[in-house]
């Protein structure tokens, strides 16, 4: 799995970048079924979070947050991350 993550108009400090990765080790148990992970964190006048995935059978999903704080965002994002990948992965063992 291939990770890229992107900070705009910010510099991302060393703790937000290690309270991303944590967040990402959540979708270890997918990480045979992930080609890409790319994340881009903006800030404007508040946080957006965006991660787009793409898994090794063609399909892409592309998941966007906003908060006003950077952490709560990636919180966010992340949860409705891990249910598109738990979603993906049943419809994947339905069609087999």
């Amino acid at each position: 799995m291939n990770i890229d993550i992107k900070a705009v108009h910010f510099t991302l400090q060393d703790d937000s970048r290690e309270y991303l990765d944590k967040k990402i080790a959540r979708i270890h148990n997918a990480e045979n079924m992930i080609v890409d992970l790319l994340v881009t964190l903006t800030k404007n006048k508040d946080f957006t979070a965006e991660a787009t995935v793409n898994f090794r059978w063609g399909v892409s999903v592309h998941i966007k947050e906003h908060d006003f704080e950077l952490n709560p965002a990636v919180d966010k994002m992340m949860d409705k991350l891990e249910q598109k990948i738990t979603k993906e992965k049943e419809k994947v063992k339905e069609k087999r």
